[in-house]
C-alpha cells in the first residue's frame, strides 16, 4: 500500500470537513456554516497542501474573500473552488500552461463558461494548473516542477485538468472546473480518484475558441468528489443556459430501477489496457452482471483509422498555437520556449498538411459512427477502461522525455478517451477500483449523445453499492 508520507492532502476538522460541494452549499444554506468560513478554510488548505502539489498557478484569495462577504446564493452557493487556466475570469491572467506566452494578458471580463460556472454561487480562489495548451495527458513541463498527484506524489496527476483534480482530490476545495478536449476531464479524474463527467457537445454554453474549431472536441465541465456534485452542476447548466437542441436532462438524485445492456470495450485501436486495468473493468462488468445488468462484448464505435485523423487534427492544434500562438491569444510570444510535445506536433503537421480536409471529414463523421454502435449493439451505456495503463510515474509523458519517446506512450495511455470528443457523447470516469499498492484507476461509461441521465443513474448506483476510495485525515 503506498504510504501516507508519500500522499498530499489537507483534509482537516476544519469548517470544510470532508463535505462535498453540496454539502458545504447545504450548510451555508442552513447557517451552519459561512461563506467566508469555507473559503478560509479552503485557503488554509491550499496554502498546507500546495508546496507539494504545484497546483495553482494563479491565486485569488483576497477578492475570493471579498466575494465570501456577499450573501451565498445557487446549488453551490458560498463554495470555494478553481478555474482552469485556460480559461478566462476577469481580472486573471491566462497562461494557457506555456512558457512561450511572455506577461500574458489580463482578461477584461469572464468567459462565458466562466460565467455560467459562478452563476452555481461557487467562488472562484485561483487558476489551476494544466500542461501546455492541454495538449498532454500529464501536467507535465519541459523544465518546471510537475503538478503531484496527492495520492502519491511520484505520479502523474494526469491532464490537462491535472492542477483542479490535484486539489480536488487533496481536499482543498470539493470541486473544480475542469475541460476536455481527449479525456482531460475523465484521465486527471481517473488518476486522482475523482467524479469527471464529459457532457454531450453543446450542453454547456460554447467555448469561443473551440466553437470557432472545425470540429468542437472540447467539452467544459468539472471534477468532483460525489455522483451528486456532479449531477448538481449538470441541473444548474441545464437551467443557466439550456441548449433547447438537447433534451433536458434535470436534476438527476440517484439510482433507476432500470437494467441496463452494457457494452464492453477492453481493447483500444492500440492495444490491449495492462493487467491491473483489465482486471478491474472485468470486475466492475461481472459486478454489473450480478446485480442484473446485461453485459455483452461490443466493437469500438470508431473507425479504424481514427487514431491517425485525431492525431493529425491534434497536430494542426500543436501548429496553430505554435506558428500563430501570439496573434490567437493577443500575447507577447516567444515560441522557441513552446514544449517538446507542442513543437513535435507542429512538425507532425507540416509533412501532411495535405490530410487536413480528410482528417476532418473523418472526424465528423464519427459522430454518426458512434450514434449508430448504439443502435447496432442495442446498448444503452459502454464500458471501457478510462485509460490504457495504470496512472505513471512522472517523466513517462513529460515534454522533457523528447517528442519521438513520449508520443507512442502518449497514444497507447490516452487511447480510449478521444472518441467522445470527436462524436460528441457524454461520458463518466468513476473511481471504482484501485492498484495493488492503493492508487485510484477510474473506470469509463459513454451513452448516446443526450443520455447524461443514464450515467449519473448508474454513477449513483455504483457509488452506492460499492463506494469510492477517499483520501482523507486518518489515511
Amino acid at each position: 500500500m503506498t504510504s501516507t508520507t508519500d500522499r498530499a492532502h489537507s483534509f482537516a476538522d476544519d469548517a470544510l470537513g470532508d463535505l462535498d460541494a453540496v454539502g458545504v452549499a447545504e450548510a451555508i444554506s442552513a447557517g451552519r456554516l459561512s461563506a467566508a468560513e469555507a473559503v478560509d478554510a479552503a485557503i488554509a488548505r491550499a496554502e498546507t497542501v500546495e508546496p507539494r502539489l504545484n497546483a495553482i498557478v494563479t491565486p485569488d484569495f483576497d477578492r475570493a474573500r471579498d466575494t465570501a462577504r456577499s450573501s451565498a446564493t445557487g446549488v453551490f452557493g458560498g463554495v470555494p473552488t478553481f478555474i482552469k487556466d485556460n480559461t478566462g475570469v476577469a481580472g486573471l491572467p491566462t497562461g494557457h500552461g506555456s512558457a512561450a506566452l511572455l506577461d500574458p494578458p489580463r482578461a477584461l471580463a469572464d468567459d462565458p463558461f466562466t460565467t455560467q460556472l459562478l452563476s452555481t454561487g461557487a467562488i472562484n480562489l485561483g487558476k489551476s494548473s494544466l500542461p501546455e495548451f492541454g495538449f498532454n495527458a500529464t501536467t507535465e513541463f519541459q523544465v518546471a516542477e510537475p503538478t503531484r498527484n496527492p495520492w502519491h506524489t511520484d505520479y502523474s496527476c494526469g491532464a490537462s485538468s491535472g492542477g483542479s483534480a490535484a486539489l480536488v482530490a487533496a481536499g482543498v476545495v470539493p470541486f473544480a472546473h475542469a475541460n476536455d478536449g481527449g479525456g482531460s476531464i475523465r484521465i486527471p479524474a481517473a488518476a486522482c480518484g475523482l467524479v469527471g463527467l464529459k457532457f454531450t457537445r453543446g450542453r454547456e454554453v460554447p467555448d469561443a475558441q473551440a466553437g470557432a474549431m472545425p470540429v468542437n472536441i472540447v467539452s467544459n465541465g468539472i471534477v468532483s468528489r460525489s455522483v451528486r456534485d456532479s449531477a448538481a452542476f449538470l441541473a444548474a447548466v441545464d437551467r443557466h443556459t439550456p441548449n433547447r437542441a438537447l433534451n433536458r436532462v434535470g436534476l438527476v438524485e440517484g439510482p433507476s430501477d432500470r437494467r441496463l445492456r452494457v457494452g464492453l470495450i477492453l481493447s483500444s485501436l492500440r492495444s490491449a489496457p495492462d493487467d491491473e486495468t483489465r482486471s478491474a473493468v472485468l470486475a466492475i462488468a461481472e459486478r454489473l452482471e450480478k446485480d442484473g445488468h446485461e453485459v455483452v462484448e461490443v466493437p469500438l464505435p470508431v473507425d479504424e483509422a481514427f487514431v491517425d485523423h485525431f492525431l493529425h487534427y491534434w497536430a494542426m492544434l500543436g501548429f496553430s498555437m505554435h506558428r500563430f500562438g501570439g496573434r490567437l491569444l493577443h500575447a507577447k510570444y516567444d515560441r522557441s520556449l513552446n514544449d517538446d510535445l507542442t513543437k513535435g506536433l507542429a512538425r507532425d503537421f507540416l509533412r501532411r498538411p495535405w490530410r487536413t480536409p480528410g482528417a476532418i471529414r473523418a472526424l465528423k463523421r464519427s459522430e454518426s459512427i458512434y450514434q449508430q454502435s448504439f443502435r447496432d449493439n442495442a446498448v444503452d451505456v459502454v464500458l471501457s477502461p478510462v485509460v490504457g495503463s495504470t496512472t505513471p510515474l512522472l517523466g513517462h509523458l513529460s515534454p522533457a522525455a523528447g517528442y519521438e519517446v513520449m508520443l507512442p506512450r502518449l497514444l497507447d495511455y490516452a487511447a480510449y478517451t478521444p472518441a467522445n470528443n470527436a462524436a460528441g457523447g457524454p461520458a463518466i470516469s468513476l473511481p471504482l477500483a484501485q492498484t495493488s499498492d492503493g492508487r485510484p484507476i477510474g473506470i469509463h461509461f459513454s451513452a448516446t449523445h443526450g443520455d447524461e441521465r443514464t450515467l449519473l443513474e448508474l454513477a449513483f448506483e455504483l457509488e452506492q453499492s460499492m463506494g469510492f476510495a477517499r483520501i482523507t485525515a486518518t489515511t
